[in-house]
């Protein structure tokens, strides 16, 4: 049953009833340690004290903990101190442990920058025929580069480098910055026989020959067993400031050097660091978490979608639920588009290949397009982007100030070409469709125009159930297109924007693109990752390739500003994300089957039949298949509630909310879906 066309949900605190927690056994032979953990003082140093839903368990060791759902999308993941140890908090009070990443902490960049070269240095003294290549810090860990030299590493050479990784971290080795002349470290490489070293050093000084080179030193330069390489820091002041209970090897991946598939496949050691072994546990349930709601798995478990090798890697299939889903995605994203002043169009999916070389993309993005193909003696390109089809568009019309700001949106499927290696599930992709859009608009309009954009962006993400944002503001960067009395007003613009909204941002001076300053909105989800999401650029550059204009109060001709925008980023990516999100357990408005029809007996089917045919199974089957594929309610109709006109309704979040008349179960339906 799915009443998506007929109305929305209402989330009425009445309708819904708050559980309490509740720990079951994984199987019968468990149930005495769950009875242990329950009655007595708390085992672990880490227990799981947050929320997940119900029958999705989430694992303490052996013991698999089950929490009803005060809000059905999150997981918290807390630290609760043993009862013998001194707390730092109230008693019963719950110690909640952050997950910083690289960018939010100074100190954990240090320590996993750190751990890299630590890693590196582990390594070379165990295969020491190992060349190095690039190890930086990353998210949520580090990882480094290594030709083997024949050699391939395996799951126990891991366990042997973080031992001695602990070994190395106990010598308390500093950490020593080292500035030395090209032609020094040219000596040093050399000497050393590390090829890769040698091209990473000429990488530099081919960007900036005046750059200082700087080497960091593990232990004291010159002494025996001392380690060292390029880096540029920052570090931590020694290998003791590593905790060995705090940093964990995690897995093994291949890499090309330089991402090139024609140079060496390197080996890369995944791991990851933080500032105590709580932040790690925690981190480690986080992972297990992720897993759990891995959409590929989910997407597969719930026919959602597929990617068929026989048609080709990163191109999506859309099945029946997945495609329900999306639909009342795309329908919903149309809708507040025209509430808000947006205008729809649809455009091709090839251009001529002039169309490129004009936007610039020919010659800036060419390795990301698919080959062109001839077609009637004339060169055809599909498109990798939607932004020049829109001028095509504003270049068949001729507009003056008073038409200005046009506001025109797409869902435009377009087609990049990715490496094999690269693709990740609804994540990157071949093929996808970006919910572009982009306005026209006169300088005076940018302000107002980007607060409609962030306005639209907070009501679109909100209603999806995202409303922790980390925005970033790019300003202009050395080399740029524009005029800097535009530039000026167009920053200023985006902050006034920004501090209207009442929104904290990062300002990244500089780190903008050539043609423009742009917004970059990323959302926090259930688990607390963050994901890249909306992106609002001012772009200079492509109204002047495209010598795009519209007649001013003065009647003379003017550039307009081009303002491009997306919400989702793209529609498969965004897809991934809510399925990870919710777990596969979307909300009732969006559900593929938002309600299930359960006859007790094979009599009652004929009552059951103006919502759903032919239920044949077992009420206790067809109960668990329910729950199963997360549907969000079932409707269990038996003799008496057939006789009565009632319902059992039970809902995937809340369990049995008892039975209601059928007039009273469709009015609560309706307004729920309503309200999303």
């Amino acid at each position: 049953l799915n009443l998506t066309g007929v109305a929305s949900f209402a989330q009425d605190s009445g309708t819904m009833r708050l559980g309490t927690p509740a720990v079951t056994p994984a199987s019968t032979g468990e149930m005495s340690v769950c009875r242990q953990f329950l009655r007595g003082p708390p085992k672990e140093a880490i227990n799981l004290v947050g929320y997940a839903r119900r029958r999705e368990g989430l694992f303490v060791r052996n013991i698999k903990a089950n929490f009803r759902a005060h809000d059905p999308r999150r997981v918290s993941l807390r630290a609760a101190a043993p009862a013998t140890e001194q707390r730092t908090t109230e008693e019963g009070e719950e110690a909640r442990i952050e997950l910083p990443t690289s960018d939010e902490s100074d100190r954990l960049l240090r320590i996993r920058h750190s751990s890299a070269h630590l890693m590196a240095m582990a390594v070379q003294r165990l295969f020491p025929n190992a060349q190095v290549t690039i190890g930086p810090w990353i998210e949520r860990g580090f990882y480094y580069d290594f030709d083997m030299a024949g050699t391939t590493l395996t799951e126990g050479d891991l366990k042997k480098i973080q031992k001695e990784m602990e070994r190395l971290t106990r010598k308390n080795l500093p950490f020593i910055r080292e500035e030395v002349s090209p032609e020094e470290a040219e000596r040093r490489i050399k000497e050393l026989g590390e090829p890769y070293k040698l091209e990473i050093l000429q990488g530099i000084l081919d960007k900036d020959p005046d750059a200082p080179i700087t080497i960091y030193h593990i232990g004291k330069p010159g002494e025996e067993g001392s380690w060292w390489d390029l880096c540029a820091g920052p570090h931590v002041e020694h290998t003791g400031k590593i905790r060995p209970k705090a940093f964990k090897l995690e897995s093994l991946a291949g890499a090309y050097w330089r991402g090139d598939e024609g140079r060496p496949m390197l080996q890369r050691i995944y791991g990851t660091a933080w500032e105590s072994k709580e932040q790690l546990k925690a981190y480690e349930l986080m992972k297990e978490e992720a897993a759990r709601r891995d959409h590929r798995k989910i997407g597969k478990e719930l026919k959602l979608f597929s990617i068929q090798d026989g048609a080709g890697g990163g191109l999506v299939f859309w099945h029946p639920r997945g495609a329900a889903v999306r639909n009342v995605i795309e329908g919903f994203w149309k809708e507040v588009h025209l509430q808000r002043g947006y205008d729809l169009l649809y455009t091709p999916h090839v251009a001529k290949l002039d169309l490129w070389k004009t936007s610039g993309h020919y010659d800036f993005y060419r390795e990301n397009m698919y080959d062109q193909m001839e077609i009637e003696h004339e060169t055809y390109q599909l498109k990798p982007m939607n932004c020049p089809f829109h001028v095509c568009v504003y270049k068949d019309g001729l507009y003056s100030y008073r038409d200005l700001p046009l506001r025109w949106a797409e869902l435009g499927t377009v087609y990049r070409y990715e490496r094999s290696g690269t693709m990740h599930g609804l994540f990157r992709v071949r093929g996808f469709t970006q919910d572009d859009g982009h306005i026209f608009c006169t300088p005076d309009q940018i302000e107002g125009e980007i607060r409609g954009v962030l306005d639209l962006t907070e009501e679109l993400l909100g209603t999806f159930g995202f409303t922790e944002y980390e925005v970033n503001l790019s300003t202009r960067p050395e080399k740029s297109v524009g005029a800097e009395e535009i530039w000026d007003k167009a920053e200023a613009a985006l902050q006034e924007a920004l501090g209207g909204k009442g929104w904290d941002y990062v300002l990244d001076e500089g780190g903008g693109a050539f043609y423009g300053p742009k917004i970059d909105i990323k959302i926090k989800d259930a688990i607390g990752r963050k994901w890249q999401c909306a992106t609002v650029q001012l772009d200079f550059n492509l109204p002047e390739r495209f010598k795009m204009e519209y007649v001013d109060e003065k009647n003379t001709r003017q550039r307009p500003i081009m303002i491009h925008r997306a919400i989702f980023g793209s529609v498969e990516r965004f897809f991934g994300v809510l399925t990870e999100n919710y777990a596969g357990a979307f909300p009732l408005w969006m559900a593929p089957i938002q309600a299930r029809i359960l006859p007790v007996v094979e009599d009652m089917v004929p009552f059951c039949e103006e919502l759903v045919r032919d239920l044949k199974a077992r009420l206790a089957k067809l109960v668990r298949n329910a729950e199963l594929t997360k549907i969000p309610v079932m409707c269990v109709v038996g003799k008496k509630e057939a006789e009565s006109g009632t319902v059992n309704v039970r809902t995937y979040a809340d369990g049995d909310l008892g039975s209601m008349p059928l007039s009273e179960f469709k009015e609560r339906l309706l307004q729920k879906i309503a309200a999303k």
